[in-house]
């Protein structure tokens, strides 16, 4: 049996860019998107934060070091630059590969600068 998880996202990204005219997809810096295990083409889903749309896409690279969090195409109507969302990006897993795997967790802080990676999330607590 296989079983669906998170394989990783890119928490709380600032939207850098949105081109409705631009080919479909979602233009990310490609060191987060190395960093979040994340690949070019792979599907992606987007949690807008700020206005609550869900969507999803695929990715797309934007140049190292950049800090581009681009939606583009249709995904351009439903951001605004500025916006905060999570990417992320979910795999089929056997149980073998559970019993060892862990997430790649990226938390952004305000520019899409790395602020902290994980592998957890911490319990929820009242």
């Amino acid at each position: 049996m296989q079983s669906t998880l998170l394989k990783g996202k890119l928490h709380m990204a600032r939207v850098t860019q949105a081109e409705l005219w631009y080919d479909g997809s979602c233009a990310i810096d490609s060191d987060l998107v190395a960093l979040a295990g994340l690949r070019e083409f792979e599907r992606i889903d987007i949690y807008n934060v700020d206005n609550g749309e869900r969507f999803s896409t695929y990715v797309i690279l934007a140049e190292a070091g950049s800090k581009t969090i681009s939606m583009n195409g249709a995904a351009a109507r439903k951001v605004q630059v500025g916006d905060r969302v999570i990417i992320a990006a979910y795999a089929a897993f056997d149980d073998a590969e559970l019993a060892t795997f862990k997430p790649k967790l990226v938390y952004l802080a305000e520019g899409n600068e790395i602020d902290r990676t994980a592998n957890t999330i911490a319990i929820q607590k009242d």
